[in-house]
């Protein structure tokens, strides 16, 4: 057998979501298990949502969990470079060959035409989809067009009819109609490609021998086998994970329960326990009943056929119970101290909170009992402190909604960005800065008064801000569907 090669090749555009460590968790032990290499890939085409910040954090918050890689952007590697955006050349070549071989063409299709032409399938009751429009345009057309410098994208041919059966590892062969498959666009008219091209180029020219990822992407298979064939080449073994789910069924996501990393990082939980846990999420228990095991261990008994496809449900209460046991068993004294050390009883994030706490001590004693928000991971604001006397619950509601947006796109996060992003929301309701300020330190502390707010969410960090504005909005009532919808449109006017 060759050598095994596996990668995981997450998008910097947000903060790093568990699923990004569930499948590289995956993707490491069936390496390790091999003695095979594993890659981090940067898939940073998105160029509207893509930043540095977000690769730095996910790097961090990877090595954290222990999970390091052989090659990627940082350490290098035969097969790099491991950013997408420093790969265009590549891509576009591959383009350009597809279009050689009568597998792709160039589309000048406007985005009023591609408008009109959904809202007329939409009309006419058909399934949305790009018509073939400029799939026989005339050599002539296509020359001029491209000689008068026309916007285009390529788009690869999908077969009119026939089948694709893709073979996973987990599960019975899937068949997919091409008819319900259409023409997919690989290079954009910027000339960064779509996921579909650079997945593929990435994943053969890197010699990714096993793809390890989640289910949701069972649909674009189809494309990325066609592709495959085009080219000409072998594609790789295919092992769809079953996704993290929300308790109620629901696909994981950030607005139903925390979903970063750091924010497990920053609760507390230990990187162990964690690994473990999401190990658990798709795996059975290694020996008898009993959950707790190392990742060595998972290593040493990894085997794809006992993975779990039934649905995996993320158990915050369960979780606990295991980090739990990692605290009481697996560590001394010394040794926890250490672990909280390392954590945040240091001198650095102790020193940041003195001078926000200093001019509301008296005596020394006093210190603790003011810091204790910053330490805890979460915090029980009461519901009528929430809401000020001049404003309504619902209307405090839609508010944090707003500020949980609002700090999404908060980089980097510091004071004078967070001042931004609250003025902000003061500016779309067209409210006082205090009717926002006064329920965010409420739900951000669990307090009335506490010290300067800017300051302390710069100390709490954007995970934690998160997740304590959830919870303070599942105190009020939560926010409906139908209102969340009208609310998301009207903040991104």
């Amino acid at each position: 057998m060759s050598e095994i090669r596996v990668r995981i090749a997450p998008s910097p555009t947000g903060p790093v979501h568990v699923g990004t460590a569930y499948q590289a968790l995956f993707d490491l032990a069936f390496a390790r298990q091999h003695n095979g290499k594993f890659i981090l890939r940067i898939e940073d085409t998105d160029q509207s949502r893509s930043r540095r910040e977000y690769e730095d954090q996910l790097i961090e918050a990877l090595r954290w969990l222990g999970l390091d890689w052989d090659e990627g952007p940082d350490v290098g590697g035969p097969c790099g470079p491991y950013r997408q955006s420093e790969r265009l050349d590549i891509y576009q070549q591959h383009a350009r060959q597809l279009i050689d071989a009568g597998h792709a063409y160039y589309c000048f299709c406007t985005a009023e035409r591609l408008t009109e032409l959904r809202a007329e399938q939409s009309r006419n009751k058909q399934s949305t989809g790009y018509d073939g429009h400029c799939r026989h345009l005339p050599a002539a057309t296509i020359e001029n067009n491209l000689a008068n410098g026309t916007p285009h994208v390529i788009r690869m041919k999908v077969p009119d009819a026939g089948t694709c059966i893709v073979k996973d590892t987990l599960r019975d062969p899937i068949e997919f109609d091409y008819a319900t498959i259409d023409d997919q666009i690989i290079l954009k008219t910027d000339g960064f490609p779509t996921y579909h091209l650079a997945v593929v180029v990435d994943d053969h020219l890197m010699g990714i021998t096993h793809v390890i990822r989640g289910e949701e992407w069972i649909p674009s298979t189809p494309k990325h086998l066609l592709l495959y064939e085009y080219f000409g080449w072998e594609p790789p073994v295919h092992v769809h994970l079953s996704l993290l789910l929300n308790p109620d069924g629901s696909k994981m996501s950030k607005r139903r329960n925390p979903t970063s990393v750091d924010y497990y990082r920053r609760a507390g939980y230990l990187p162990q326990a964690l690994l473990n846990y999401l190990a658990r999420m798709a795996y059975p228990p290694l020996q008898g009943d009993e959950e707790k095991f190392s990742f060595s261990q998972f290593v040493e008994h990894f085997d794809f056929a006992h993975i779990n496809l039934g649905g995996s449900i993320f158990d915050m209460e369960k979780l606990d119970w295991l980090n739990g046991r990692y605290i009481r068993e697996d560590l001394s004294p010394t040794e926890l101290l250490a672990e909280m050390k390392q954590w945040l009883l240091n001198d650095d994030y102790i020193g940041a909170m003195i001078p926000l706490l200093q001019p509301r001590m008296e005596t020394l004693g006093d210190f603790m009992a003011k810091v204790a928000f910053f330490l805890s991971r979460k915090v029980e604001p009461a519901a009528e402190d929430l809401v000020p006397k001049n404003r309504e619950t619902d209307d405090v509601v839609q508010m944090m909604q707003t500020a949980l947006w609002a700090f999404e796109t908060t980089l980097p996060w510091n004071r004078e960005t967070i001042e931004t992003a609250i003025r902000r929301v003061a500016e779309f309701w067209d409210w006082p800065v205090r009717d926002i300020t006064v329920p965010l330190i409420v739900a951000l502390t669990g307090q009335r008064v506490g010290p300067p707010l800017f300051e302390s969410l710069e100390l709490i960090g954007v995970d934690l801000t998160r997740q304590r504005l959830l919870d303070a909005i599942t105190v009020l009532g939560g926010l409906s569907k139908k209102k969340m919808s009208k609310l998301e449109k009207d903040w991104n006017k």
